[in-house]
């Protein structure tokens, strides 16, 4: 008996390690594939990790082209994810808007939007007079150019999680929150068990959705996940009086961005200065960095005050791509981790790919580029559009 009070089961086809989107989105496409006996075990509540944390955005603006395909194939879920898991998720789309204050910049973004135009991505280049209108709070004194897709936008992460962990229990998966995993046994390079605090669960495959928690579960059957867990936090502000819609807004060279949440703005930026851990507690530190980003690109919003905020983590890789493939240092080990802040935004397609990968079939996109021994074998692929 787990401490959700449900009995845990003695045997599972597969056991799946992280409740958050890309767990219960695994979980779903396994369980809707006809994959009997599907186990999810979170050592918290569904969601409860960095996926509740997250600022909700979904974008199919990346340099790589394999998010892009990924992140395409997901915005086509959260389009039609009301009617096909029964679960409103308050998706909104004004665009994502990124403001570009180098040449360099610049250059990049022309070439990023050519690729993600080839790939049906309606993004473009633009002037900064549409900017300013599509962002009416900004400031464009300094910058160069401007980047714009209409089809991406933001969502309410917690409601996606409970839309696919619906669907997938009425498939007939077992979905266990506070029900930690502990361990992973393996005899002669074979998966056997899942080991938690509530019991042992016997099973050949395990999937690894643990997010930032993934290196130890990676290092349970001896496989290097080279995953970092660094705070990153978002602030929401209190009412903005005539707030003119806006577009999911990021200064790239700072990467504070804003988006509107009800009747304020939830808005966040990285810290350079931030370090590695599992911290989980809000700081102040970063403030004077964010304050003088406010100032020079968004100065309307200096006298908005703070309602409340947040901590989460980001799961960084050293390239800022995901790890995902099937190990072969140990058997039946699938693993989907490492998004770097875009996990989130992907879900929908990596489960169908997880689902692929337990199959034995080629998924819809090729990700054999994300294997996670690619940075053994020299063989990182920096995604450049990371905020």
């Amino acid at each position: 008996m787990n401490e959700s009070g449900r009995e845990l089961p003695s045997r599972a086809s597969v056991v799946i390690i992280g409740g958050g989107a890309m767990g219960v989105s695994s979980a779903y496409a396994l369980a809707a594939a006809g994959v009997p006996d599907v186990v999810l075990v979170d050592k918290g509540p569904l969601g409860s990790g960095s996926t509740s944390k997250a600022a909700g955005g979904v974008r199919a603006q990346f340099s790589d082209r394999v998010n892009i395909e990924l992140a395409v194939r997901s915005l086509e879920t959260f389009d039609a994810f009301a009617e096909r898991f029964g679960q409103e998720i308050d998706l909104h789309k004004p665009g994502y808007l990124f403001l570009l204050d180098t040449p360099a910049a610049v250059a990049e973004f022309e070439k990023n939007v050519a690729i993600q135009n080839d790939l049906g991505v309606p993004s473009r280049m633009i002037s900064l007079r549409e900017a300013a209108e599509l962002s009416p709070l900004i400031d464009t004194d300094g910058l160069l150019g401007a980047a714009y897709s209409p089809t991406d936008g933001h969502c309410t992460p917690e409601s996606v999680v409970l839309g696919y962990a619906g669907a997938a229990r009425r498939l007939g998966a077992r979905l266990l929150p506070n029900c930690a995993a502990t361990g992973v046994e393996t005899v002669d390079g074979r998966i056997t068990a899942v080991l938690t605090e509530g019991g042992r669960i016997e099973t050949d495959t395990v999937v690894c959705a643990a997010g930032a928690w993934s290196a130890p579960v990676g290092a349970w059957v001896g496989v290097d996940l080279p995953v970092t867990p660094l705070r990153r936090q978002v602030l929401v502000t209190e009412p903005v009086p005539d707030l003119p819609p806006t577009a999911f807004t990021i200064d790239f060279g700072t990467t504070f961005y804003f988006h509107r949440e009800g009747p304020g703005l939830l808005l966040g930026m990285s810290d350079p200065d931030e370090t590695p851990g599992f911290k989980l507690d809000r700081s102040d530190a970063w403030l004077p960095r964010l304050g003088e980003a406010m100032a020079r690109r968004a100065p309307a919003l200096m006298e908005t005050g703070i309602a409340t905020g947040w901590a989460g983590l980001y799961e960084v890789t050293p390239d800022h791509n995901a790890l995902i493939g099937v190990a072969p240092e140990v058997d039946r080990f699938i693993y989907a981790t490492g998004f770097s802040g875009h996990g989130f935004l992907m879900s929908p397609a990596v489960g169908e790919v997880v689902r692929d990968l337990y199959l034995g079939r080629e998924p819809f996109v090729d990700v054999s580029g994300f294997d996670a021994r690619r940075f053994a074998l020299a063989g990182a692929r920096p995604e450049l559009n990371i905020v």
